[in-house]
């Protein structure tokens, strides 16, 4: 009986062991051209609230040209100047396909600033030339002479406050299936005009929150990890951080 009990208690460690080892795949595209105000710390930041709860992220930066991954638990596309986006452009129409199956798949997204336009319709440019997305979100967008920036605030039913930095030239306008992340209380948000500040679709947020914006709304981020296809099936427990309250608070309290 000792024998039988002592391997259980080894089978459980063991388990415990493989549970808390567990590898999660973070795909982050184009990381060189589509990296601006520090989009970066959205993939350090999901990264080390799961390293917290004992998950390990791995994190394949895909550029233009290179083999898709397999299997993924998330995808992260950062903004970049319109000359990044001419780069990736041909690139990314070619995972378009792969990117479409992943979004009615439903794993989770964060599309950032250019990133967010691009997965809209389309991109009117100054000169009147267009710029083709790949239509996973129901937004377009027109490129304007003055540029919105500023510290950005958004309210959200199901984040809280959501704060952040803008910094675009375009204007981003909803169609009739998009739905909102939120609406500004400080700040332009996707045009200046109506108020509204991002969208959702499934899974997929597309903000023009830069800043990072994740490691300043930890519910935010954490609702994203919550849909990662390797964690849904699994309780994800709240991380107490003081700190980031903290940061939050010194963040918010900035004016625009």
């Amino acid at each position: 009986l000792y024998g039988v009990a002592r391997s259980a208690k080894a089978l459980r460690a063991y388990t415990r062991g493989y549970i808390l080892m567990m590898k999660l795949t973070l795909a982050y595209l184009y990381p060189r051209e589509m990296n601006t105000y520090g989009d970066r710390g959205n993939v350090i930041c999901l990264q080390k609230r799961l390293e917290w709860r004992g998950y390990k992220l791995d994190i394949v930066e895909h550029q233009p040209g290179d083999k898709l991954p397999v299997q993924v638990d998330m995808v992260f596309m950062g903004g970049g100047q319109d000359s990044g986006q001419a780069v990736i452009d041909t690139d990314f129409k070619r995972v378009a396909p792969w990117l479409r199956e992943l979004a009615e798949a439903n794993v989770p997204m964060l599309t950032i600033c250019g990133a967010y336009q691009l997965f809209g319709h389309s991109f009117e440019m100054l000169d009147g030339s267009e710029l083709q997305g790949i239509g996973i979100l129901d937004v377009t967008t027109r490129a304007q002479t003055a540029r919105l920036i500023g510290n950005l605030h958004i309210e959200t039913e199901d984040f809280g406050t959501i704060i952040g930095f803008e910094n675009h030239s375009g204007r981003t306008y909803l169609g009739p299936r998009a739905e909102p992340l939120g609406r500004v209380t400080m700040g332009a948000g996707n045009n200046g005009e109506d108020k509204t500040e991002g969208t959702r679709y499934r899974n997929i947020i597309g903000t023009y929150s830069h800043g990072p914006v994740l490691p300043k709304n930890p519910r935010l981020a954490d609702w994203l990890i919550g849909r990662m296809p390797g964690i849904m099936s699994t309780k994800l427990e709240p991380l107490d951080d003081p700190y980031i309250d903290a940061a939050r608070a010194s963040a918010g309290a900035r004016p625009r």
